[in-house]
């Protein structure tokens, strides 16, 4: 069957709706996505109306979305946290490390008793420091 004789047409929105839908999104607060379900409309269509409405020149300021709820500012970490990440960083880099090098091994082929020795050693040196 021919695509091009099963294809329709386009909607066509006029101004004045896209306007009402867009202020129903920036007045109530809630996410272009649960209103676009509401209104029988794709997601991307109605996002795409919100930015255009809110680049529009001429218009004065720009229409501020409502924030999420769970968007809070992130506290700037005191200094017994910030040597508790900077010590789980150095362990998690020393694992990593350990990791490959048994992922390395095992495809070498080496035998798992080989392999937890060398594991041994890397620790004993590392502690040994």
């Amino acid at each position: 069957m021919d695509q091009q004789a099963t294809r329709t047409k386009p909607r066509s929105y006029t101004e004045d709706y896209k306007r009402q839908v867009v202020d129903l999104v920036v007045s109530s607060g809630r996410t272009p996505t649960s209103v676009a379900s509401e209104v029988g409309l794709h997601p991307t269509l109605l996002c795409r109306w919100v930015r255009q409405h809110g680049a529009g020149a001429g218009r004065g300021e720009a229409p501020r979305l409502a924030a999420a709820p769970s968007l809070k500012p992130v506290p700037v970490p005191t200094a017994d946290q910030a040597a508790e990440i900077a010590r789980l960083r150095r362990e998690c880099d020393r694992l990593r490390m350990e990791r490959d090098i048994l992922k390395n091994l095992s495809r070498a082929g080496v035998p798992p008793v080989a392999v937890e020795t060398a594991v041994v050693a890397l620790i004993s040196e590392e502690s040994g420091r």
